[in-house]
């Protein structure tokens, strides 16, 4: 079974409190709402203490067109993605020696903040010491399933090539898709939880020599995966691609539709496994506002304790799309968790869409 070995995350250089958040949206947003101060519970309600964005509190006071925002994407994507795989492939928490940049065979780069042909991870490979004959596959679109889509899509690649090491590289920017004109209480609601972060994971296949350079006593194989798209749900969540960029479009109901189409989801996944949820050790969720995380808890009926990682990332980073799942899963790999452990990845998406991953630490 492929491995996770290695994962790294870069914090971008802007760190805002929910309160200076708050203050913001009250000045853009009072005279659009009159019950703005009622409005504004979100940003104390949705339980995050900070974010990180690529660019101050000031620039987003100003207007700016959409090419401006997508040049500000291409530039901070490209640096900060290149400080992700760098840190990845060299990072001593993880790896008893540096695995060169020549020995990966893919790059899965995944975004859905901003656009680039070619793609990001082309001008990456451009600025380090790649092979020049590694695959690249760049996935958009996916929102913050692709984290976890990211992570399927690579055990896929390293079960059919089970030499291979493969990078997935998650880049989001979340904050510079912000309408500063759109006054809709979707775009309020956006600005109270959505962040910038960049994450990469190195995946590597069953016939490398995991021992000779994974310092971990033990890492989570990926066992198995399930990708599921909900019939007639492609106005739960996504963009509005306008002249001025992307708007965000963010349903109320998310909550209530995990609620109610998670855990026959999860069951059906398990079972094919031959297991049941009890005997799931760790739930690593993307972690989507404080209400996805309670629709988590009421739908699997797991213990809030399960969450506790996925939200203190909320509390620490907000959401930031696909790399937030990464973010939770440096934390698992992080410790020292017992060989035989179980671990379940969630993430959902845009179509309505969920990935699953089933875990196993050995």
């Amino acid at each position: 079974m492929p491995a996770i070995i290695s994962v790294s995350e870069v914090i971008p250089s802007y760190q805002v409190n929910q309160d200076q958040a708050s203050a913001f949206a009250r000045e853009l947003f009072a005279d659009s709402f009159k019950d703005i101060e009622r409005l504004l519970k979100a940003f104390q309600n949705g339980q995050i203490e900070k974010r990180h964005f690529v660019q101050g509190l000031e620039w987003f006071k100003e207007s700016h067109t959409f090419e401006e925002k997508n040049n500000a994407y291409i530039e901070s994507a490209v640096a900060l993605g290149r400080e992700a795989i760098v840190k990845c492939l060299q990072n001593d928490s993880f790896l008893k020696e540096e695995i060169s940049f020549e020995e990966i065979d893919a790059i899965f780069f995944i975004s859905t903040t901003g656009l680039s042909t070619p793609s990001i991870d082309a001008r990456i490979i451009n600025l380090l010491p790649f092979n020049a004959h590694i695959k690249r596959i760049p996935i958009w679109g996916l929102g913050c399933a692709g984290g976890a889509a990211g992570l399927s899509r690579a055990f896929e690649y390293c079960s059919a090539f089970p030499m291979a090491k493969v990078l997935v590289l998650s880049i989001e920017l979340c904050s510079l898709t912000f309408q500063k004109n759109d006054l809709s209480k979707s775009n309020l609601i956006g600005t109270s939880l959505f962040a910038d972060g960049i994450a990469c994971a190195l995946v590597i296949g069953d016939e490398v020599r995991k021992d000779s350079f994974s310092k971990k006593a033990a890492v989570p194989f990926i066992v198995a995966t399930q990708s599921t798209l909900m019939p007639n749900s492609l106005d739960v969540m996504g963009w509005d691609i306008r002249n001025t960029g992307l708007f965000v479009i963010f349903s109320r109901d998310i909550p209530h539709i995990i609620e109610a189409w998670l855990k026959p989801n999860v069951i059906g996944f398990l079972t094919e496994q031959q297991l049941e949820l009890g005997q799931i050790n760790h739930f690593i969720a993307h972690p989507g506002g404080k209400k996805v995380l309670d629709a988590y808890v009421k739908s699997l009926e797991i213990p809030t304790s399960m969450n506790e990682t996925s939200q203190d990332i909320l509390k620490n980073y907000g959401n930031m799309s696909s790399a937030t799942i990464l973010y939770v899963l440096k934390r698992f790999m992080e410790r020292d968790v017992p060989v035989g452990d179980l671990g379940l990845a969630t993430a959902l998406g845009p179509g309505f869409s969920s990935e699953l991953l089933l875990l196993r630490w050995q």
